[in-house]
């Protein structure tokens, strides 16, 4: 996207699209299934504190990474093998900030049924299941914060999850937004909007939604805010 704001030719070859929807699309899919990771990470530290480090130890962590981008990677080749199998007859422009998949089933001149629903199936399963365990977890994180007498330590806990909850709503409601629907709801103008917004905004704020819970940065905020109002 920054290469197509500076560039007077705003042109990439078939092999390049194609490895830029691979990536992408298998990064997609891997954050999905480390917010998930995440989740469970909280709800061993909350739930089993003393259980802790054998939930979740080294290895397990590594293993979960792993998994993560090898399943991203499969269900994009996927994705990748089958978009660029079909027919491109008709207009090469993509009406997009990127190769996505769906504005590149918009251009095919042929039935693209068979991928719309390896979409919807590959996406929402991933989706699906990743959700279901970020769900369960909070749940189960819930329950242990409402058994706590004190709303100090009530307080703290939910604290502690709220900058990852966070960015799980905003990550998975422009997903569903995007890719579980059918093209014939396509809108490229839309779309190139809610793009920018997954792709640039939200992730340039997750490192500031994460530091929230640092306290040098709450303070620095403090009096950031302190010293606008004295100047006021």
């Amino acid at each position: 996207m920054l290469v197509n704001f500076l560039a007077s030719r705003k042109i990439i070859s078939f092999y390049g699209c194609a490895l830029q929807m691979f990536f992408f699309a298998c990064f997609a899919d891997a954050e999905c299934l480390v917010l998930a990771a995440m989740a469970y990470d909280h709800y061993a530290a909350i739930c089993n504190p003393l259980l802790y480090p054998a939930l979740m130890s080294r290895r397990l962590c590594i293993s979960l990474i792993l998994l993560a981008y090898f399943s991203g990677g499969m269900t994009s080749l996927v994705h990748v093998s089958l978009t660029f199998r079909l027919p491109f007859g008709g207009s090469n422009v993509v009406n997009h900030f990127f190769c996505d998949i769906p504005p590149l089933l918009a251009l095919s001149c042929a039935d693209t049924h068979i991928n719309e629903l390896l979409l919807f199936i590959l996406c929402g399963s991933i989706q699906a299941s990743t959700f279901m365990v970020i769900f369960v977890s909070y749940f189960c994180i819930l329950m242990t914060v409402l058994s706590i007498k004190s709303s100090g330590g009530r307080s703290k806990t939910f604290s502690t999850c709220a900058s990852h909850l966070l960015a799980v709503t905003l990550f998975y409601g422009t997903l569903l937004f995007m890719y579980l629907r059918p093209t014939t709801s396509y809108s490229p103008e839309t779309d190139k909007v809610v793009a920018v917004f997954y792709t640039v905004v939200f992730p340039m704020f997750n490192p500031i939604i994460y530091s929230f819970r640092n306290k040098d940065v709450k303070n620095a905020l403090k009096n950031l805010c302190g010293k606008k109002c004295i100047f006021k």
